[in-house]
């Protein structure tokens, strides 16, 4: 975007960013509400928690971070043990190391490059990614990707809350329950995300560093087991549905941070370049998701030569993970380290959950952020305990179920960007995104996202259900739902969008 095209912005605006609020003077609260809304402004002027974190973020009132934070955020968000979990999906699935290694890197950087298209409009917008949406999707009709958002973020913290949990167990030798694992790393989490974008950038910048280190160690005392050799367990139409399910469990690894990355993004300057922010977020995902998917892939394909490792597997990702590491005392050290990587997953969860809380409606932003923060960690906790015992059929089903959606949604925004907008954000009244009268009624958006919807249904491969086109495709069948939710979305809403400005006008 170009810088240009905000000169109009650079007067006072009557919505304001946080800044003139943080110099003003509490008010004396009446009612619980006001009374969180009170300590709210209280702990912004000491700590910047974002009290007012819906609010436009206009040019003159940005702090940006370092640009680089763009990649060290979500390199800190991805090298975890849940990416590392995921991983053993390719032998799950009878596939070769070469060819989980190969769908690795490709489905990863597939997903990572809508992530990063998405990423480029928060700073030139300095709106979140839900309010984003309602240009295209339409006000109300945006809420659906609140609500989604809200349950993948929930989704994605008890990913991490589980394998954290797990680590903790191994690491106590069974005296400590998976459960307590689950509440311990979801209450460091909550106390970071708490105090708002600042706190979360702070993690976010260098906790990386560590985890690469550690899991550059597991590398080295695992990788020389892997075995190249051995061959996939699955032929012909079966193997090729294969191949389908474990690039749409990738994929939609990568690809679920698009409904929520222009969140973290908002503070940088207008003019930052396009292709800086598309490059940092695409490679700052796929590089580190990577490093943890293809050290479990090499480290599952010795489960089968080697009868410890295979024992220690049937017992959880942290026995397995302890047993690998030497020595054993020092196996432990680092298992607790690796713990604090599902922090950084669960600072962004628990964060972009209640933004997108917020934005579901008008109402809804009425309730302090806080609140929404405490609601969210407590399903958090609800759905981590729940399913503690069944990690890879969580990973397998939910990271699917991510990129189904997230396809419809990047599709959908991307379309009205560049067909029906030019690609210039000049042509947003970017003012009025609170106000449902100027928005798109979202006739096009929603009977689009309908529409990609019905692709998900007969494409998804899940193990609960397996659609009508899917189950065509081998013995296990073969997830085409993002494929199909791609054509069926934009076949859709061009024709649609066009019939909304032409009988409509917005």
């Amino acid at each position: 975007m170009d810088a240009h095209e905000y000169d109009a912005e650079k007067k006072p605006q009557a919505e304001s960013t946080t800044a003139p609020v943080e110099e003003e003077e509490p008010t004396k609260p009446h009612g619980f509400f006001a009374r969180v809304r009170y300590y709210e402004k209280l702990l912004d002027r000491k700590l910047g928690i974002e009290s007012n974190s819906l609010d436009r973020v206009h040019p003159e009132g940005r702090h940006p971070p370092n640009s680089l934070a763009m990649a060290f955020m979500w390199a800190s968000a991805t090298m975890n043990i849940s990416c590392f979990s995921t991983g053993f999906l390719g032998k799950e699935f009878g596939l070769s190391l070469g060819q989980t290694i190969a769908i690795t890197i490709c489905a990863t950087l597939l997903g990572a490059s809508v992530t990063g298209w998405c990423a480029t409009m928060g700073p030139g917008t300095g709106l979140r990614q839900v309010a984003i949406s309602r240009y295209s999707l339409g006000f109300y009709p945006s809420s659906i990707i609140a609500a989604l958002n809200v349950v993948e973020q929930l989704g994605w913290a008890s990913v991490s809350c589980i394998t954290g949990g797990l680590a903790l167990s191994a690491v106590s030798d069974g005296r400590l329950s998976i459960a307590v694992g689950v509440v311990i790393v979801a209450c460091v989490s909550f106390v970071f995300s708490f105090i708002g974008l600042k706190g979360v950038m702070m993690y976010e910048q260098y906790a990386w560093m560590l985890f690469f280190v550690i899991f550059v160690i597991i590398y080295g005392e695992s990788a020389h087991r892997a075995n190249l050799a051995a061959p996939a367990t699955v032929s012909g139409l079966t193997k090729s549905g294969n191949v389908l399910n474990l690039i749409s469990v990738v994929y939609g690894s990568s690809a679920s941070w698009s409904s929520i990355v222009s969140d973290f993004y908002v503070h940088y300057p207008v003019n930052t370049p396009k292709i800086k922010i598309y490059l940092y977020t695409t490679l700052g995902i796929t590089i580190p998701t990577c490093i943890g998917m293809l050290l479990g892939a090499c480290i599952s394909s010795a489960l089968d030569t080697n009868p410890e490792w295979a024992a220690a597997y049937d017992d959880g990702i942290g026995e397995i993970l302890k047993i690998i590491i030497y020595p054993r005392g020092f196996s432990k050290f680092l298992l607790v380290l690796l713990v604090l990587s599902g922090i950084g997953v669960n600072c962004i969860a628990i964060y972009s959950g209640a933004l997108s809380a917020q934005l579901f409606a008008k109402p809804f932003a009425k309730v302090p952020r806080v609140i929404w923060s405490t609601l969210v960690f407590i399903c958090i906790l609800l759905i981590g305990i729940a399913g503690r015992d069944y990690l890879l059929d969580v990973l397998e089903n939910f990271l699917s179920l991510l990129g189904y959606w997230n396809t419809s949604f990047f599709v959908i925004v991307f379309t009205e960007h560049y067909l029906f907008r030019g690609g210039n954000l000049a042509n947003y009244d970017l003012d009025a995104w609170n106000t449902p009268s100027k928005m798109p009624v979202g006739y096009a958006g929603l009977t689009a996202f309908l529409c990609g919807a019905a692709g998900w249904i007969v494409g998804m491969v899940e193990t609960y259900y397996i659609g009508a086109v899917a189950a065509m495709i081998g013995a296990d069948g073969g997830d085409v739902a993002n494929q199909l939710a791609f054509v069926f979305t934009s076949g859709s809403f061009i024709p649609l969008r066009k019939l909304e400005l032409k009988y409509v006008g917005r």
